[in-house]
């Protein structure tokens, strides 16, 4: 009794999960899924959940990628506005942003024809805005002249524009240079030019140095010349006041001449002692006979 009564249950368990796998889909987070009917896309989901369905051929289920899938083209020659000739490559982040119009676009939804058509468009766009920029804006011993950021901006706003146009279902997340080269024919001239700047930044620098400093010596030498001229100006002055004090005591000695005397041989007799000098002189004879000239005290009257 018990057996017979499992089987049933154990059938109908089965055909409730039958029935949910005909009737119903799981969307994960990472995928988009366009929903067919009668192979016609009508649908497109993006949010990840349970969905129902009618089960095929009535509708059918594309399950595309809704990551950030990375493309790049050929590294490959490229002309310049000056005429110089630059290698690059470029590569692009992108995501499928209607999964419909993308199934539409390219065939069964084919991702590898969507990289094959995106990077012929990187191609084009990354030769039309190259072609307004010249050498110096991707080499350049200056890193302020450099233009990578201008460039990459313009290139994606061409690749924007080229994808609106024709509504192919994807959107650019991110898009840069990856690399730069030149052609042997090119490298010795850049780097020639390259050094030739450095050449003249250097000789700027050196003549900047040199100028400066002559202001400097320029600058000491007349405050010197000042100083000079300065000192000189005291100099003659202290020697004029020097010789008018002097005519000054020439006119008094010349009024009263022993005065004149008697003050030299007083100057040379206190030059030649000290606190300790014991002195033996003959006062018979200048500077000594001196003391034969001191008037005498009171007390010797």
């Amino acid at each position: 009794m018990k057996k017979k009564a499992i089987t049933p249950l154990i059938a109908a368990v089965l055909l409730v999960i039958f029935v949910l796998l005909l009737f119903t889909f799981q969307v994960p987070q990472s995928q988009v899924v366009v929903v067919s009917t009668f192979l016609k896309p009508t649908d497109t989901i993006t949010n990840a959940g349970l969905y129902v369905k009618w089960p095929w051929p009535v509708q059918s289920l594309t399950r595309f990628d809704q990551r950030v899938q990375i493309s790049e083209d050929k590294f490959s020659e490229t002309y310049l506005a000056d005429h110089s000739i630059l290698l690059a490559n470029l590569f692009v982040g992108w995501r499928i942003s209607d999964g419909r119009q993308f199934m539409n676009v390219f065939k069964n939804g084919s991702t590898a024809s969507a990289q094959q058509q995106l990077e012929q468009i990187l191609r084009s766009a990354k030769l039309a805005v190259f072609a307004h920029y010249g050498l110096s804006d991707f080499v350049n011993s200056d890193a302020t002249q450099l233009k990578f950021n201008e460039v990459e901006k313009d290139i994606q706003a061409s690749v924007d524009k080229e994808l609106a146009q024709n509504n192919y279902g994807i959107r650019i997340e991110f898009l840069g240079i990856k690399q730069i080269g030149l052609p042997d024919s090119v490298t010795k001239t850049v780097f020639g030019r390259m050094k030739a700047e450095r050449t003249i930044l250097i000789n700027t620098a050196q003549y900047g140095g040199e100028a400066d400093a002559a202001k400097i010596r320029a600058a000491a030498e007349r405050q010197a010349a000042d100083v000079l001229a300065n000192a000189q100006a005291d100099a003659t002055r202290i020697e004029g006041e020097g010789q008018a004090e002097a005519a000054k005591t020439l006119a008094v000695f010349q009024q009263n001449p022993d005065l004149a005397v008697f003050q030299l041989e007083l100057a040379a007799l206190k030059s030649s002692m000290n606190k300790n000098t014991t002195l033996f002189f003959d006062e018979t004879k200048p500077p000594f006979d001196i003391f034969r000239k001191l008037p005498a005290s009171p007390e010797t009257k």
